[in-house]
């Protein structure tokens, strides 16, 4: 689901306006930038993600209801998101469980070079 529509989907169930929320989804959704398939969701829909964005957003955002102003707690909000696009919460260790550790994460293997040269010249065949 697109960010504008998981703030709009909380601004119904809290209140406030969609431009509330927007900041909260959109970073949740902004490894995007980087992974452009449903793998970017491996670095924020988790439980980190969600304690992320309260450390980024603060413990909660106010916003309008029915005249008032309402607290709404960031964590609610990041898990909701979550919940609208994987249907539960996942920690970071669901995503690695299955992830293969090569040498390099290690720091064992010394490189001369920094790791993306390395990398270019193996796609390229040299």
């Amino acid at each position: 689901m697109n960010s504008y529509y998981h703030a709009k989907s909380a601004a119904r169930r809290w209140g406030g306006s969609t431009d509330d929320y927007l900041p909260i989804h959109e970073f949740i959704d902004s490894s995007k930038q980087v992974i452009g398939d449903a793998r970017h969701r491996s670095l924020y829909h988790h439980t980190l993600g969600v304690f992320l964005c309260e450390r980024i957003f603060g413990k909660t955002i106010s916003v309008q209801k029915n005249m008032k102003s309402v607290e709404v707690p960031t964590r609610l909000i990041a898990e909701q998101h979550i919940l609208e696009d994987l249907g539960w919460l996942p920690s970071p260790s669901d995503y690695i469980e299955g992830m293969p550790i090569k040498a390099w994460m290690s720091g064992s293997v010394l490189k001369e070079v920094p790791l993306s040269v390395l990398l270019k010249e193996r796609s390229s065949g040299e």
